[in-house]
């Protein structure tokens, strides 16, 4: 029963006349979905409160980074701790060196690193450091892959494999994406073509190894051996964008997923992002020590941040990895978010309501059809009005997915089973409508 005066609505359209459309992020307003943003008042372990005081089991987690649920005792003691002895120095700390430590040993793949503030500023300078370490321009990237808002990485692709991209956001100089190319997530010829026609050329190949911003796609191993063996024969950085699935998919990230099947697999350097800063800004980009350091003060390549490293983020990071190493950790995470998937595509079939779906480790996706897509083209087949509906009925039901169908999932070490039988019984309730 919804309460007489909605506080959501009245922070709403507050919000409206002094922040761009409410919101300080675009996918918060609600604007593909529909209806009332909810303003968070509080949060803790599986569940955030509304403004309303209406409790919701939450399956984004803060887009990923709220692994251990929210307000895990050890990280909250951490924060704690550290909000004590200063916010900020803009000088060396010795927690920042220990997280880089934990990191470098659970992503072996990285000799180095440099810590930042958010996944597009790791991103940004990610390709900065590509282009200074080669000496060449030319980068690729794949459509639905999204790696946060710097120019260069907000483009389409052109109308043919050889034509550069376009930008899709107002704002960005044509002359700025002119070395962008586009190419379609797990399409081996294209990416043949593209590598025959510019490969010395290319500074590197960015990628997201499971693509959460078109929901859940993940790359092929066909597919991602392939981005591997034409890196090497070309001489471009394989860059592993995993702001999204490191140590949220497993502890070794997603390149550990691949390394499973594909002998020696390892990209040449990484971006991670959101679990290794537990909920506060925290970033950082990584590689070789050969190509880390072409970086400032050691080399040419420019980069610095005034908050980078901040040291309350590094103890809310250090406290969440900490955690997640601790032995059966990410088995039972597996399977608590199996458990989730399996019950969904259960309660679908039941309804006679097309639906597929996948998941590794801690995140989730699914799609209101009835074979899982491969690339961007296939999940814009998605019926947005059917998923609006059910994204609103799971809402009334007190269950929080992303709002909008091109977000994965998230489920944290804080979900009971309980939570799950009641997410997959509301789920089955909306489905019912769906079929009708």
């Amino acid at each position: 029963m919804k309460p007489a005066t909605d506080t959501n609505q009245t922070l709403f359209e507050r919000a409206q006349r002094v922040i761009p459309g409410g919101v300080n992020s675009p996918v918060r307003a609600f604007k593909a979905v529909g209806g009332t943003p909810r303003f968070v008042q509080r949060a803790q372990g599986a569940y955030f409160w509304d403004a309303n005081g209406q409790r919701y089991t939450d399956y984004i987690g803060s887009w990923g980074p709220m692994i251990l649920g929210h307000g895990h005792p050890a990280v909250v003691e951490a924060v704690q701790k550290a909000l004590l002895e200063g916010f900020s120095f803009g000088a060396p700390t010795e927690r920042e060196v220990a997280l880089a430590e934990e990191i470098l040993q659970l992503v072996p793949s990285m000799e180095m690193l440099r810590l930042v503030s958010s996944g597009t500023e790791a991103a940004m300078s990610t390709i900065r450091l590509a282009r200074g370490a080669t000496g060449r321009n030319k980068l690729i990237k794949f459509e639905g892959c999204y790696h946060g808002h710097a120019d260069a990485l907000l483009v389409k692709a052109g109308s043919g494999l050889a034509t550069f991209g376009n930008a899709t956001s107002a704002g960005v100089p044509p002359e700025v994406v002119q070395h962008t190319l586009v190419l379609e997530y797990n399409n081996i010829e294209q990416l043949e073509e593209a590598f025959s026609l510019h490969g010395t050329d290319l500074a590197c190949l960015m990628i997201e190894p499971i693509a959460g911003n078109m929901n859940f796609v993940r790359a092929t191993l066909p597919f991602m051996r392939r981005c591997r063996e034409l890196c090497t024969q070309y001489g471009a950085l394989l860059v592993f964008d995993e702001v999204m699935t490191g140590f949220r998919v497993a502890l070794g990230s997603a390149q550990s997923v691949y390394a499973r099947d594909i002998p020696g697999f390892a990209p040449d350097m990484t971006v991670l992002g959101k679990v290794i800063g537990g909920g506060m800004p925290l970033a950082a980009f990584g590689g070789s020590r050969a190509v880390m350091e072409h970086l400032a003060p050691l080399g040419k390549v420019y980069q610095a941040g005034t908050l980078s490293g901040n040291p309350v983020a590094t103890a809310c990071g250090l406290a969440t990895l900490r955690e997640i190493r601790k032995p059966g950790f990410f088995e039972a995470l597996s399977a608590t978010t199996q458990s989730l998937v399996n019950g969904l595509q259960a309660a679908a079939d039941a309804e006679g309501v097309a639906f597929s779906s996948d998941c590794e480790g801690g995140m989730f996706g699914f799609f209101l059809l009835d074979t899982l897509p491969h690339n961007y083209p296939q999940v814009m087949q998605t019926n947005s009005p059917r998923f609006n509906q059910l994204f609103h009925g799971l809402l009334d039901r007190g269950v929080y997915i992303a709002p909008a169908l091109y977000e994965a999932g998230f489920v944290s070490a804080a979900h009971t089973a309980d939570d799950i039988a009641a997410t997959v019984a509301a789920a089955q309730a909306v489905f019912k409508t769906l079929a009708k």
